[in-house]
């Protein structure tokens, strides 16, 4: 083989390794995280109640905790329309929202103790409704009656799921939209049985793991 046709070849076996290269480049691209959809976890607010044990009284108790909790944030919530505003109402009112709390465990004959925190949270991968949230650390509104050693109880406080019980699919996409998020990531927790969604699915979690 001639020099001319030896450096022809070499350079034709580059251009496919280059290509392919490309190609696969790009088909990878459609499963990554784009958009910014690591947005899912600093725009969403959990609620989390923590039973004081596992007996069929402390749980029958955290359901009707639970309850004057929503109702008390409710209109402390009721003009926010962001994520920062939400912080801000909730931070405020922390003890508004515990001595809600309290009044029911007291109400009831106990004398558990009740905190509130608003803080980062760890959550596993979790469904609610026709939604399933990535594992990672969200905003998190941590109720914890007593020893808090029983099962816990959560729900989505922003967008308001649990607050109005939007069970229609449309409105909640529309609740999701309107914080911020668009409907690539509204897809990620939502079209979770669709190749290109799981793909992004998992690596969101996997991102999360490494990077806290």
């Amino acid at each position: 083989m001639k020099k001319t046709d030896y450096e022809q070849t070499k350079a034709l076996r580059a251009f496919a390794f280059f290509s392919s290269l490309v190609l696969i480049l790009t088909l990878a691209s459609a499963f990554l995280p784009v958009h910014g959809e690591e947005e899912i976890y600093d725009q969403v607010l959990r609620l989390h109640v923590i039973a004081n044990s596992d007996t069929d009284e402390d749980q029958a108790l955290k359901l009707k905790v639970r309850d004057a909790v929503i109702n008390a944030i409710k209109p402390i919530v009721k003009d926010c329309d962001s994520i920062s505003a939400v912080r801000e109402a909730v931070n405020g009112q922390l003890d508004t929202i515990r001595l809600a709390a309290l009044e029911v465990v007291h109400s009831n004959g106990y004398g558990y103790d009740v905190e509130v925190v608003l803080g980062r949270e760890s959550y596993p991968t979790r469904e609610y409704a026709d939604v399933c949230f990535p594992s990672g650390d969200y905003l998190s509104l941590r109720v914890r009656i007593g020893q808090a050693e029983g099962k816990n109880w959560w729900c989505v406080l922003f967008p308001p799921l649990c607050l109005e019980s939007a069970s229609v699919k449309n409105d909640m996409e529309q609740s999701f939209i309107s914080v911020g998020l668009d409907r690539e990531q509204y897809g990620i927790i939502t079209e979770t049985d669709k190749v290109k969604y799981k793909a992004r699915f998992k690596i969101l979690e996997l991102l999360s793991e490494v990077f806290n």
